[in-house]
C-alpha cells in the first residue's frame, strides 16, 4: 500500500478545512441576509426614522425592532450598493419577512407621518362631555358624535350587544362608560366612527380576561361592573377612597334592608349638570337612573370610569360601611359609617365644615 506523503496530506487537510470554513461562512452570511420571518408567519411594524439619522442609527433601530439580524452587515450592504446617505426620515410600515434589499429600497421613500392631533379624555367624562371636547378640537360635530354613541354599530353589528344585554333600551347612549379615558392621537381627517372605534377598542383592551373572570367570580356581568365603576369614579375624589366607596355600593347591593344606592351622582347625570347641593325636588325626578327612587343599579354607567375605578369595583375594600358623605372641608375626603345615626352625625359635621 503506497504511503501518502506528509506534504500532500497537509495540503489535503488544508483544502478540506478551507472548503468546510467557506461553506460555514456561506451559511452564516445567507442566514444574516435572510428575512427575520417567513412569508406565512410575519409581523408588520410601524417604524419611525427621525430626521438626521445616520445609516448606523437606522441600522440600530431596525435591529432593535427585530427587522434585521445584523446592523453591521446592513451598513456594509448599504454602502456597497450606494444607499449610504440616501436613506430618508419618515414613518414606515415594515414587515419582518422583508429582505435587506427591500428594506433599503423602502427607506429611500421618505414617508412623512400625517399631522396628528393628540387629545386626552379625563376619567369621569360623560359621552356629552367627550363630544364637547372633541368638537372643540375640530375633530367631530358633537351631534354626529352623540348619534354614533347612541346606537353604535361596526360593520352592521352592535359589538356591545352581549355586554349590554337587555339594558340597551334604557340607556341614553349605549357607549356611555365604554369610551375609555386616555390620551389618543389621530389624524386631522379621521372620521367620527374611527375615533369611537379607537376609544371602545381601548376599553376592551383594558378590561382584560382577568377582569372578566373576576366579574364572573363575583356573580356580576361586565355591564354591572362598569356601571358600579362609573359611580365610584364620579363619587371618589381621593384615589385611596375608591375601594371604600366601592365597598359601600357592594354592601348595599347585597343588603335586603337598604338596597337603594342613593348616589347623588346618578341624579346629577339625569340633570346633566353637577350641582353642589341637590334639592328634594331633584331627588324626586322619576328616572330609572335615580338611585334614590329605584333600588339596585341604574340601567347603565353614568360616565367613563378609569382603570382604578374599574379595579375598585372588582376589588372593593373588606369593610362593612353602608354610608358615606363628603367632609366638605376642601380635602375631597369622605366620612364613612355603618349605621344611620352615625351617618346623620357626620352629615351635620359636614354642614358645619361647609359653613
Amino acid at each position: 500500500m503506497p504511503r501518502i506523503k506528509p506534504a500532500r496530506l497537509f495540503l489535503s487537510t488544508v483544502l478540506v478545512l478551507f472548503f468546510a470554513l467557506s461553506f460555514f461562512a456561506f451559511l452564516r452570511i445567507q442566514f444574516f441576509f435572510s428575512p427575520m420571518a417567513s412569508d406565512t408567519n410575519f409581523t408588520t411594524k410601524e417604524i419611525k426614522i427621525p430626521l438626521g439619522s445616520s445609516t448606523e442609527r437606522i441600522a440600530s433601530i431596525l435591529q432593535e425592532e427585530g427587522l434585521i439580524k445584523n446592523s453591521f452587515l446592513f451598513r456594509l450592504i448599504s454602502k456597497y450598493k450606494g444607499y449610504d446617505g440616501q436613506l430618508q426620515a419618515g414613518l414606515y410600515q415594515l414587515c419582518s419577512n422583508m429582505s435587506m434589499d427591500e428594506i433599503l429600497l423602502e427607506l429611500q421613500k421618505g414617508v412623512l407621518p400625517a399631522e396628528g392631533i393628540r387629545f386626552t379624555i379625563p376619567e369621569g367624562f360623560t359621552i356629552e362631555q367627550i363630544g364637547e371636547r372633541l368638537e372643540e378640537l375640530g375633530l367631530v360635530q358633537k351631534e354626529d358624535f352623540l348619534e354614533v354613541c347612541r346606537v353604535y354599530e361596526k360593520e352592521g353589528v352592535n359589538p356591545l350587544s352581549q355586554i349590554l344585554g337587555n339594558n340597551s333600551s334604557q340607556v341614553y347612549y349605549c357607549l356611555e362608560g365604554y369610551l375609555f379615558p386616555d390620551t389618543y392621537e389621530v389624524c386631522k381627517d379621521v372620521s367620527t366612527e374611527k375615533i369611537v372605534d379607537l376609544m371602545f377598542s381601548r376599553f376592551l383592551e383594558v378590561f382584560n380576561d382577568e377582569y372578566r373572570l373576576r366579574a364572573e367570580e363575583m356573580g356580576f356581568e361586565i355591564h354591572q361592573i362598569v356601571t358600579i365603576a362609573s359611580l365610584i369614579e364620579k363619587e371618589a375624589v381621593l384615589p385611596e377612597e375608591r375601594p371604600l366607596i366601592a365597598a359601600v355600593f357592594h354592601n348595599r347591593l347585597n343588603s335586603k334592608a337598604l338596597p337603594y344606592l342613593q348616589s347623588c351622582a346618578t341624579v346629577q347625570y339625569i340633570l346633566g349638570e353637577t350641582k353642589p347641593v341637590l334639592t328634594y325636588q331633584d331627588l324626586e325626578i322619576d328616572s330609572p337612573f335615580n338611585t334614590y327612587l329605584y333600588p339596585d343599579l341604574p340601567p347603565g354607567p353614568i360616565a367613563s370610569p378609569g382603570l382604578q375605578a374599574l379595579r375598585a369595583a372588582l376589588y372593593p375594600a373588606d369593610v362593612d360601611y353602608l354610608y358615606f358623605v363628603s367632609k366638605e372641608d376642601g380635602s375631597g375626603s369622605h366620612y364613612f359609617s355603618r349605621t344611620l345615626p352615625e351617618h346623620n352625625k357626620y352629615k351635620k359635621l359636614a354642614q358645619q365644615n361647609r359653613h
